[in-house]
């Protein structure tokens, strides 16, 4: 049934519209972003199934449901287990020990400029944008000390880049992942793994662009050398290690065995769940470098005792407000296109405007609303369009929340963590530059692969 005119698809406009805002004022609110999307989804879905009860339809909502609640689960647990490794080389100072190197290299502002640029733009695709800017950002607070201009630039510099790395790999962003996995068949094929890397060009001019214009702007000085280095713990290399086989299984479980990916992920957490027993079993031959028992082992509050590596530690400290954000938005979403505002925009954007215009247009409603409802609203309505369309409204996705500070997890993140330094208004300034950089890997795009289009 088309309940576009009818109040039940009014109010459910209306609910995910509040729930909407209130994610949107979350840096003032304090209220976590996950609250107010589950609640919407909850008040939105109990609508449309009592309608449809009403007009004697009993099972047609709860399919709706369960078809979104399985791309929920798919997205959810494969974003778990790589949160997981994330969780366990931080625990085990990998992170910390690269923060630390370059630290005390003592780098000119405007080599560090560069370095933390390029590291984000090649470490995102990997981890995802949100742990790669923090870490850089990190390394700036740490040697930028007082020049709050450095780390203003800076900062957005790491915004963009990690952003624009992150948008050619399917495992460097939340977009990228979401359209992975729903395997979208094109006339030139489906949207495969190594597909995504013909937008590594585009993805490398959108970041270049802005940072060769704020270049200048950069404080030609040396700071001086501080802090010492950190030495990662034992099994730090052989986690990264099975971070990077637990990818390759799972793109192999996509390529040859025809399986979701999810499943090759979770493969990949057994993976990490023996050598945490192994690490766990043989906790006493970690040592501080002068035989000594090292001081590094967990504490575990329930059991009280002393243990060397815990997984379920790992999972615990996952982002669960993300992850229960992302089932709100799966669910409000999937709410509103069962309703038929979907086929609506649909319609409008990709029919009348056309596929270019309408996925520019997706870029630049990421920078104000998340990029992943956006997103999830396109792959609902799956319109008509070739391999290089989908290639382009994935790197706009995923790069036009760079616009604006609050466009994207790795800017709302920074300004947390650099608070006072790197605000929405500093941001904001050099919004033009980003904007030029944005434009510039479209055209790139259409042009190095007009084959696609």
């Amino acid at each position: 049934m088309d309940l576009t005119s009818h109040w039940v698809g009014y109010t459910a406009i209306a609910i995910f519209a509040l729930a909407y805002l209130l994610v949107m004022a979350e840096e003032f609110t304090h209220l976590r972003k996950s609250k107010p999307v589950i609640l919407a989804a909850g008040l939105i879905w109990s609508m449309i199934a009592w309608y449809y009860a009403s007009h004697g339809f009993t099972t047609e909502a709860e399919a709706a449901v369960r078809h979104n609640l399985l791309e929920y689960a798919e997205l959810m647990l494969f974003l778990l287990v790589a949160m997981t490794y994330i969780n366990a080389m931080d625990e085990r100072n990998v992170f910390e020990a690269l923060r630390s190197w370059l630290v005390v290299r003592g780098f000119g502002f405007r080599k560090l400029f560069w370095i933390t640029g390029l590291l984000a733009f090649f470490i995102s695709p990997v981890a995802d944008n949100l742990t790669t800017a923090l870490l850089m950002c990190a390394v700036v607070l740490a040697v930028g000390g007082s020049n709050s201009k450095f780390i203003l630039l800076a900062c957005i510099n790491i915004v963009v880049a990690a952003n624009a790395g992150g948008a050619f790999s399917p495992f460097g962003d939340i977009t990228t992942l979401m359209v992975w996995q729903k395997a979208i068949e094109t006339p030139q094929g489906v949207v495969g793994f190594g597909t995504f890397f013909v937008l590594f060009v585009p993805s490398m001019v959108n970041w270049l662009v802005p940072a060769s214009i704020m270049h200048f702007a950069v404080p030609n000085e040396q700071p001086g050398a501080g802090g010492k280095a950190v030495a990662m713990k034992r099994g730090a290399r052989r986690i990264i290690v099975l971070f990077l086989l637990t990818i390759v299984t799972a793109v192999s479980f996509h390529n040859f065995l025809h399986m979701p990916p999810v499943v090759g992920m979770l493969t990949g957490l057994a993976y990490l769940q023996f050598f945490g027993f192994f690490l766990k079993k043989t906790y006493h031959r970690e040592s501080n470098g002068n035989g000594e028992a090292a001081i590094e082992l967990e504490h575990d509050s329930q059991m009280g005792d002393l243990v060397a590596f815990d997984v379920f530690n790992k999972i615990a400290r996952a982002e669960w407000d993300t992850l229960l954000f992302f089932y709100g938005v799966v669910l409000c979403v999937g709410g509103l296109g069962f309703l038929g505002y979907l086929s609506l925009t649909s319609e409008l954007m990709y029919v009348q405007l056309g596929p270019t215009y309408a996925n520019v247009i997706v870029g630049l409603l990421s920078a104000i609303v998340d990029n992943i409802p956006v997103m999830f609203a396109v792959l609902t309505m799956q319109p008509d369009m070739s391999m290089g369309q989908w290639l382009l409204v994935t790197l706009t996705a995923g790069v036009g929340g760079s616009l604006l500070s609050i466009g994207s997890a790795a800017g709302v993140a920074l300004m947390g963590q650099a608070r006072g330094r790197y605000t929405f208004f500093g941001h904001l300034k050099w919004a033009p530059a980003i904007a030029l950089g944005y434009a510039a890997s479209i055209y790139v795009h259409i042009w190095i692969n007009s084959a696609l289009f």
